[in-house]
Order: C-alpha cells, then structure tokens, then sequence
C-alpha cells in the first residue's frame, strides 16, 4: 500500500544539524567512469539516493535490476534472449547507460517505468548510432525500451548535437569519449543548457587522468587512458536546497549543513546566491555551511535557472509562499523530467490560489489570488523534487499531505527523518483508494 505523509510545523524558528547523503549527479557519473576505468577508480561515498544505488548494482553486477529474463515493466518485450536492465524511473542512468552499453560487447535491452518510456532518448541514440552503435527501439521511436546489440565500430570522431535539450546526452557522449578508437569531437548547436553539468563532468574526467579541450562550442576528447584514483562524491547541493528554502520560509533560521565546500563541482551550488536575494547568508567553516536567515526586503524580480533546472522547483515554491511575483527564465527542459514539472507546479500551486503563467517562455508568479488552505494535498507525479520543493511549505500552511511519501527515495531517502529531527511533525499514513 502506498504511504503518504501528513507534514505539520508548530512554530517558524529552526535551528539544527542535517547531514545530508552524497550527491546522485556526482555519484551517477563517477560510477560510469569506475566502470569505464576497468578498476583503476574506485569511487568513495557512493550516495544512498535510490537512482545511485540501482546503478551501482547494474554496473558492478550485483543488483538484480539486471536479469535475463525479468519481467518487470517489460511483459510487451517477448521472446527475449538479452540481458534485460530495468532501471525504473532513473532518468540520468537510462541517458549514461545508453551510451555505456553501446560501446559493449553484450546485447542489452535497457527498459524503464512507464514515464521513462515516455522521456525522449532520441537525440542520443541517434548520435550514437551515427558513432557506429547498434541500437534498435523495442516499442516507440525515440523512446525506451532500447535494444543494444553490441559490435560498436566506430565510424567517426565527430557527433553534432543539440545544446538546449539536456545536458545529460552530452554528458553521456563525453563519458564514453576516452573509450572510442578515434575520440570524440562534440559539436554543440545552439545555447548549452544546464553548462554545469557539463563541467561537472569533465572536471571529474579530468580528476581520472582524461583530459580534453573545450574551444567555442566543441569539447574534444582524445581516445586515453584513466590513471589509478579515487572520486569522493560531495554531499548533495540539490538536497540541500530544501533546507535553504526551509531558513526562507522561517521566521528565524539556523541550520549548519555538514561537508557542503564553496568550491563544489556541482552547479546546484549556486542556491547560496540564489537564496541570499531571501536573505540568507552562507558561511563556509567547521566542516560545513551555516546558513542563517537575516530580515530584509526581496529585491530581485527574475530568475534565470536555465544552468540549475533542479532548483527551479524550489525557487518557485519560496516565491509563492512569500508573495513574491517573480519571473522566471530557464525552464524549458522541465517538461520532460520525472513529470511535466512545469504543468504539475502549476497545478500543485493553484491549490492555494497562485498561478504560474507562461508568455514566450518566461514564466510569472501571480500570488493575487492565494489564500491559506486548512488542509492542502500534494500530488508529486512519482517525482521526488515535487514533494521535496513543496514540503517547505509547512511552515506556512497549517497541515500539508503528500502523496506517495517513499517517491523522495529517488535522491533523498533521509528526507522525512531528517524533517522530522528538525522539529517537523511527520506521520506516515495508508493512502485513501
């Protein structure tokens, strides 16, 4: 049965400790170069989101994700001889292992939830079948579940694609780059959206012994080797956002988040400026980031998330409870994440009276019509950020329920605990139906 969560706060002042678990895009990442590497990284603080945890199963073989006759979500794939990998909802693993298992020798079939088989994979398998992969569709053109037969030859070191769809094609081509006879030259059309991500991961290439060079729009990689290393995974930015959002909402804040550095690879980072626009300040010392929240008037009116869509969420939510009209840029890439995040923060928001309207891709808060629901619940569209981005609303709104509480799992299993050590009421209850 699935459980839900009732989410209540008696007072507005929250001062505590929260370590928060390592962080799935460093992590995801690192453990597809480990595998690249054939031993000679070995990642350290692997993170216990649930997408890390699968993948790391699949990748070092001791997961039952991958099996030769599974049937999970896959009774339309008949007659099936390969090895078939079922990574449910993890859309960063079904983008990496795409490209991993295309440069394999082994036949795969790599399948997912019934939203990941509505996440567009087209772009990337077309790039890579371009490079000489050997990729068939199982059921809808441009759509998981994929077949990958093996025998890559490559064909060229030079792929063109689109910058402005997601970043974690380019990061999947680049993952792989050091691996193939001729290298890899990525041309990148149009703007790159979400270029942290990208530079996260070749900075952590770089820590591997893989070097490239990054010219205009085209990053080359040259056909190498990885150096003996370790990649320590940084605790998480994105979790760490809720908490930023949580000192936002309160009357008064202090909260010291552990192993947080400023000189993270992890574009999410940029909460801290972000957040200081709501009068939080950031101070790097003792192991950590103490964050506490000082009165002052909100000043900035737009924000572009174009390069940390993950946030976005969160931002938006903190506006709505603050009555704060902003606008916001960046966000096109949200329609196709665990949900259709932009249409599902519409609907969510609308709960307690506020719009988020769009005009030409700039998307507007109108808070005139919010009002304080006694009771509010939350869908979260099997979408961890959805409950996570709205939970802050506790402080708020006087009882909140959400939907499918394990859906946080994804990346922040400890989430609920971690609420509730801060003082948060949180009681788990059987859904209604």
């Amino acid at each position: 049965m699935m459980q839900n969560i009732i989410l209540k706060r008696n007072n507005k002042i929250v001062n505590g400790t929260v370590n928060l678990t390592g962080s799935k895009s460093e992590c995801n990442r690192a453990l597809i170069i480990e595998a690249l590497s054939e031993g000679k990284v070995k990642v350290e603080n692997i993170s216990d989101a649930a997408d890390a945890v699968l993948l790391a199963g699949i990748l070092r073989g001791d997961q039952e994700a991958v099996s030769a006759d599974s049937s999970a979500n896959n009774s339309e794939i008949e007659n099936c001889k390969s090895a078939i990998v079922d990574i449910g909802p993890a859309g960063t693993a079904m983008r990496f292992l795409t490209a991993y298992y295309a440069i394999q020798e082994d036949e795969v079939i790599l399948t997912g939830s019934k939203r990941m088989k509505e996440r567009p994979i087209g772009i990337l398998v077309d790039a890579l079948r371009v490079l000489g992969a050997n990729i068939d569709y199982e059921e809808n053109d441009g759509y998981p579940p994929i077949k990958l037969k093996g025998g890559f030859k490559q064909q060229t070191g030079k792929i063109n694609i689109k910058g402005n769809i997601s970043s974690q094609y380019i990061t999947a081509l680049l993952l792989i780059a050091a691996r193939l006879p001729l290298g890899l030259e990525v041309h990148i059309e149009g703007e790159l959206t979400s270029r942290p991500y990208v530079e996260m991961t070749l900075a952590m290439l770089e820590t591997a012994g893989i070097k490239h060079t990054w010219q205009g729009n085209v990053i080359a990689i040259a056909n190498q080797e990885f150096t003996t290393t370790s990649l320590h995974v940084e605790p998480d930015w994105s979790a760490a956002s809720y908490w930023y959002a949580i000192a936002a909402l309160a009357d008064e804040a202090e909260l010291f988040l552990t192993g947080l550095t400023p000189y993270s690879l992890q574009g999410d980072s940029v909460i801290t400026e972000i957040m200081a626009n709501f009068g939080i300040t950031s101070q790097f010392k003792d192991g950590g980031v103490h964050l506490k929240k000082e009165n002052k008037p909100i000043s900035r009116h737009q924000f572009d998330l174009k390069e940390c869509p993950d946030l976005a969420q969160t931002v938006i939510v903190v506006c709505a409870a603050l009555n704060h009209e902003a606008s916001f840029t960046g966000l096109e890439t949200l329609k196709i994440k665990e949900t259709d995040r932009i249409l599902a923060l519409q609907t969510e928001l609308a709960k307690m009276g506020v719009k988020l309207i769009e005009k030409d891709e700039v998307y507007t808060l109108d808070c005139s019509g919010k009002f304080i629901p006694e009771n509010i619940f939350i869908n979260t569209y099997h979408d961890h950020r959805m409950a996570m981005a709205f939970a802050p609303l506790a402080l708020v709104l006087p009882q909140m329920e959400f939907e499918n509480g394990p859906v946080v799992d994804k990346s922040y299993p400890a989430f609920w605990n971690d609420l509730e050590k801060q003082g948060f009421e949180v009681e788990e209850v059987v859904a209604k139906g």
